[in-house]
């Protein structure tokens, strides 16, 4: 974590257009650290959190970061990239980090349940635990919480609205059949 001084770290943030709506990108000069639907719920509280766990103030612009993954997001949306490749800068406690790490371990266009993923990492009485800490994602999209969905296979827990997450899915999966030669 940066220490807080007179140089205090700072978040740049711009609006990023995609299909579903603007999203809300942040980067620090480490990597991005945010990026978020800007209908997500308590997104005021996620920036409040975000500002103190880096001692670090919110101010418009771009960098490099930034310009990055406006890039790799267009692909995404034009369904030429299946992973993110720009830099991260995801502060969290070990615990966090070991579920965030775990959601970019399943691919592109295909979804798993809470127990599985709690299952896969070797945990699975945490399934609530894992949970909570896919919901605190700050990464949308590149951190692919999406992929993750009910036992039951229902659309359940996406801050930015379950509709969403059913875009994002149907997208996916379409675009991995295109990908594999298959038409359905």
């Amino acid at each position: 974590m940066e220490a807080k001084n007179n140089n205090t770290a700072v978040i740049t943030m711009t609006e990023l257009s995609t299909p579903l709506g603007p999203m809300l990108a942040g980067a620090t000069s480490q990597g991005v650290c945010l990026l978020e639907f800007n209908n997500r719920i308590r997104l005021e509280k996620e920036f409040a959190e975000l500002k103190k766990m880096l001692c670090a103030e919110m101010k418009p612009g771009r960098n490099q970061h930034l310009d990055q993954l406006e890039e790799e997001l267009t692909e995404y949306f034009d369904g030429t990239r299946k992973t993110f490749s720009v830099a991260l800068h995801t502060p969290g406690n070990e615990f966090s980090q070991t579920v965030w790490q775990s959601l970019l371990d399943i691919p592109y266009g295909k979804t798993i349940s809470y127990k599985e993923q709690a299952t896969l990492m070797k945990n699975p009485k945490a399934i609530r635990a894992i949970a909570t800490t896919n919901g605190r994602n700050r990464l949308a999209i590149i951190i692919p919480c999406h992929r993750v969905i009910g036992s039951n296979g229902t659309m359940t827990g996406y801050a930015a609205g379950v509709d969403k997450k059913k875009w994002l899915l149907k997208f996916e999966r379409d675009h991995s059949a295109i990908a594999d030669g298959c038409l359905f």
